[in-house]
């Protein structure tokens, strides 16, 4: 098992932190406080990279409801349940307010 010391006084830019949780890694950008997680510790970070953007305002803008459902799809979410949410409720789900 790897170890390291450190001066606890240092300051370290760009810090995360990375442990297994149940079947997949869960990462989390000290600075921030974004957490994410990935199936191997490559997706996660890759996830924390995505999240880390969209944190920053980095990310693309949906400016179509062809865009949004594309979006939703690419997340893993139905178009047509956050649609059917929307005429129900007439308020967004949970996950997305």
């Amino acid at each position: 098992m790897a170890s390291s010391t450190r001066d606890s006084d240092l300051e370290h830019e760009d810090e995360i932190r990375m442990w297994r949780e149940d079947d997949g890694w869960v990462i989390t950008d000290v600075e921030t406080g974004v957490t994410t997680q990935g199936e191997t510790r490559e997706h996660a970070l890759e996830m924390l990279d995505e999240a880390l953007a969209l944190h920053r305002g980095e990310g693309e803008s949906i400016d179509t409801p062809e865009e949004e459902q594309e979006a939703l799809r690419e997340l893993g979410i139905d178009p047509d349940e956050v649609e059917a949410a929307r005429e129900e409720n007439d308020e967004l789900p949970d996950f997305m307010q």
